[in-house]
């Protein structure tokens, strides 16, 4: 959760300086108001939240994110819940008009540094021009079924993800089909938008470029763990690359 806040933090506000980034009691706020749903985010922060707190908390994540314009997530990390709130969340969330959109799992490694990555199908290219950067957003648009302009409204024109972000794009015959990115946050890698074109999935490509941006993202700082949060589709991925579960992770939109 602190990994989240922390480089959401980043993410918003370069997207936008003037994003809502607040740290609110029980609640983070990481809304960077644009057409790109995972810039948009809120999560709960309280440690051993018992099913009062939880209902109250889940109250106050809904009410800012109907205060807003666009569309955002809900992030929740199960394992900061008291055990017997756990089993109450989805249904406190529908109380709040939150729907459940996916799971996901935490996940983190004392990994690196990782063998330099190669792939018979692919050569890796760094992101450093908005031409790369179209191309990032747009695999992620299609991975995760999001039209192609709110890809592009979150990751076109950033400096962050130009110069500061180890982002990696996997070329097959020049056409990029997958993406990663590895980020400093406070002594860590944290691996951020890993996405597959879907007409090239099963072929090991989300695997050796996620590998390629922790291996530079290493050699340039140093670091030796790692953490991300990983959808139930890409899950499987990360333990071969010596990533370990912890807590689940549960998203939730607004209702209708």
């Amino acid at each position: 959760m602190e990994q989240l806040a922390t480089v959401w933090r980043d993410m918003v506000l370069d997207r936008d300086p003037g994003a809502d980034v607040r740290d609110l009691p029980g609640v983070a706020v990481r809304w960077a108001e644009c057409r790109f749903g995972f810039w948009n985010c809120v999560t709960l922060t309280d440690a051993g939240a018992d099913a009062g707190l939880m209902e109250k908390r889940l109250g106050q994540a809904a009410g800012i994110m109907r205060s807003k314009r666009h569309a955002g997530f809900l992030w929740v990390f199960e394992d900061l819940l008291d055990p017997e709130a756990r089993p109450r969340l989805t249904e406190a969330a529908e109380r709040a008009g939150l729907v459940h959109a996916f799971s996901g799992t935490g996940m983190a490694g004392d990994l690196l540094p990782v063998p330099e990555p190669a792939h018979p199908d692919l050569s890796f290219t760094r992101v450093g021009t908005d031409e790369h950067l179209r191309a990032y957003a747009d695999l992620n648009s299609r991975a995760y079924g999001m039209p192609l302009e709110a890809g592009r409204d979150g990751l076109v024109g950033s400096r962050l993800w130009r110069t500061g972000v180890h982002a990696y794009l996997g070329m097959r015959d020049g056409v990029p089909v997958t993406c990663a990115g590895a980020v400093e946050a406070d002594g860590r890698l944290f691996v951020v938008l890993v996405a597959t074109d879907p007409r090239w999935e099963r072929r090991g490509y989300g695997e050796a470029v996620t590998r390629k941006a922790l291996y530079e993202g290493a050699r340039n700082t140093g670091l030796t763990r790692a953490t991300l949060h990983a959808t139930a589709a890409g899950a499987p991925v990360y333990p071969r690359i010596g990533f370990e579960p912890n807590s689940p992770l549960h998203f939730f939109t607004l209702g209708s």
